[in-house]
Order: structure tokens, then sequence, then C-alpha cells
């Protein structure tokens, strides 16, 4: 990779409206290994060709998560630095510290019992579809995706109402890199008086399972534990249902029915996680010494990210992935790969489902290409999703 290749930015509001336009062109102009700029001043390697991914996912000895070396040389002020710094976290750590982490995080999530998440799914869905279904007209996105994915975050958190509008709003900032920083502080200050409250408080819940687990996480880690559920959970998820959603509201493979039967809003769900995952470009990692990938030399302690959107539709591949198939990177691979995307799965399906369900005839509000997609080097996120359908009594 020459040093004078002009790098592609990630954040500005060309790419994030046509991304796979710019993985192609990436890919034409520098193979699988992309030089680009995650924010102004901000270098690192995005890599669109899968088997790369895989081999670099797959090796955390030379890919390692921990980006304190790389972090020492960014300022404080960078819009993407709350997204990419070091955590006490399984995310951002290697190691036996990353398995610690992650044994207690499995254990917390795999104790959610599946008919209840189901059941709380359908309960908060109906809920929030009776706030809006007089009215003829919705967005998806602020009045139905996001108000699920936060109100069945914040109820397997154990966390009340108000502490869950605080941490969200700075997880918002966060991902958005528009005063990150004032949202990092929002954030940490928020999940600290949840823990707070959960330690006096214990519930049935997976705070209360992390203060509890045998690995003994302090203040500092449990604060870190929850950040990353919170990112992990709300913004992705969001996202996951509005793009399966928006699928389902303008593809001719999916539209022709929504009354979707189970087996076709799976479908839609799988292919909007090979097309446009949520996390679009994302697992980063930081090589402690210049590593050598098919003959290219990535340099030490810069990060190198996978586009999991263009990874997902390498050319190398073939042709597109059949219907049902789920062996994409949506989730990540490797040992930082998402331990909880069964979850994930289950919430999005019954969310889209309800609303097929209760909303039949809804139509999008608008022409496809008038759709706004939010800038950001990291997800795949729609500013708004409208539509209009009958009003009922």
């Amino acid at each position: 990779m020459s040093t004078t290749t002009r790098r592609t930015p990630l954040y500005e509001a060309d790419f994030a409206s046509d991304p796979h336009t710019a993985y192609q062109r990436m890919r034409e102009k520098c193979g699988p290994l992309v030089p680009v700029d995650l924010a102004p001043g901000v270098p690192a390697t995005l890599v669109v060709g899968y088997e790369q991914a895989r081999r670099i996912l797959g090796d955390p000895m030379r890919f390692p998560a921990d980006p304190r070396a790389w972090q020492k040389t960014i300022p404080d002020t960078c819009p993407v630095l709350p997204m990419m710094e070091w955590r006490p976290n399984a995310l951002r750590s290697a190691g036996t510290e990353h398995d610690r982490y992650r044994t207690a995080n499995t254990a917390a999530l795999d104790a959610v019992d599946q008919h209840t998440l189901r059941s709380l799914v359908e309960k908060v869905a109906h809920e929030t579809v009776s706030s809006f279904r007089h009215d003829g007209t919705a967005d998806l996105l602020a009045q139905y995706a996001w108000p699920i994915a936060f109100r069945v975050l914040s109820t397997l958190l154990g966390c009340p109402d108000q502490l869950g509008h605080r941490i969200a709003d700075g997880m918002a900032k966060i991902f958005d890199g528009v005063n990150a920083t004032i949202g990092n502080q929002i954030l940490t200050q928020a999940v600290a008086d949840l823990i707070a409250l959960r330690r006096h408080q214990p519930g049935n819940d997976v705070t209360t399972r992390l203060l509890s687990h045998l690995t003994r996480l302090d203040d500092t880690e449990m604060i870190h534990q929850i950040i990353t559920l919170y990112g992990a959970g709300i913004e992705p998820l969001t996202n996951l249902i509005t793009n399966t959603l928006l699928r389902l509201l303008t593809h001719t493979d999916f539209s022709g029915d929504l009354h979707a039967a189970d087996a076709s809003i799976r479908e839609a769900l799988d292919t909007v996680l090979y097309r446009d995952p949520p996390l679009a470009n994302f697992c980063m990692s930081y090589p402690p010494r210049p590593v050598d990938v098919d003959g290219i030399l990535l340099p030490a302690d810069q990060p190198v990210a996978i586009s999991l959107a263009a990874c997902n539709n390498d050319p190398a591949l073939g042709t597109s992935p059949t219907l049902g198939n789920r062996a994409h990177l949506a989730w990540g691979a490797g040992p930082h790969s998402c331990p909880a995307r069964s979850h994930a799965y289950l919430i999005a399906e019954t969310a889209i489902h309800h609303i097929l369900d209760a909303l039949p005839e809804m139509d999008l509000a608008c022409r496809p290409g008038d759709l706004i997609w939010r800038p950001g080097p990291f997800h795949r996120s729609l500013s708004t999703l409208p539509v209009v359908f009958p009003t009922t009594r």
C-alpha cells in the first residue's frame, strides 16, 4: 500500500449515500486492503476482501483489539475516539483479560429466557404501534425501531427509563461523532448511576448478574461492560429493524405481500445482514508490529477495520448469497464475535413481524432515493423511515 495513495474518507455524506459504489471503487483501485480516513487525520486500513477479513478476525495474536498504543497519538477531541478507545471490556482487550470479560458477559446474556424475551418484545411493539396507529403516518425509525430497542434493552439490563434516556443520548452522540466527548461523559455517568442502583437493589437482570459473577468485576469494569452492551444494543438493533423494514417496503422480492410469512421476514433479515449490516465497518484491531497481508505491509499501531458490508459482497465469493444463507460477517467472527446474536435476531424478527401484522397496508411515504443515510464511518443508518397507512380505530 503506497504511502502516496489517496485515502478514502469514510465520514462524508457522499460515502454514506452510496457506500457500495465506494467499496467497488476502493476494490478496483487498491485491492482487498484500502487506505482510508475514519475521521480527518485518522488513517486506517479498511479490509474489503472476505478471505482477508476471515484471516485477520481469526488471528488475535497478530491483530489484537487493544488500541492503547494507537490511542496515545490521537487527540482527546477526535470524534471517533469514544468508539475506538481502550476500555476494560471484551471488545477492546486481548488474551486473558478478553477471556475474563467475555466469560462474564456470556453468562449474563445466556441467562436471558428466550420465551420471556419474545413476550417482552411483543408487549413493547404493541404499545409502540398503539401510540401512532391512528395518525396515518409515522417515522418507523424514531417512533418504532428505536423505542423498541431502547425499552427492551433497558428492561434486560434493569435500567429505569430516566437513566436509560441519558444513556441513549450519550450513545447517539458517540455513534454520530458529533459532540462525542460530551456524549461519552453523559454515558459514563448514567451507567455508573445504574450500577450503583443495582448494587443496592439487585434484580433479575443482566446488570445484577454481571455484578454477582465470579469474575468479581469492579465498578470501572462494570461501567464498560454496560457501555458495550448498550453500544451493541440500541443503535445497531435500531438500524437492523429499520433497514429490514425498508427492504420489505421497497424490494419486490418481499414487498408483494407485507403480511410476509415468518420465512420471508427471516430472509429479509439475512439479506440486510449481508447487504447493509447495521455496523458496516467495525471490528477494529491494532497490530503491534508491521504485518504483511498478501504482500501489503500494514503499519504497526494503526487501526485495521473490517468492512463487514464490503466483505459480505466481495465479488471473489462468486454469485450473490442465496436467501436464508447466514455465512456473513455481520456478527463478526473469531474471538470477538457478537455473543448476543440470537437475542438480536429474536428482537428484530419479532418487532418486524408485529408491525407487518398491525399495519399490513403501510407504504413508504417518499421515494427511496429521497431517504437520507446518516454520515459516519461505522454505521449504516437512515435518518428517518417515513411511512403512510390507513388509519384504524
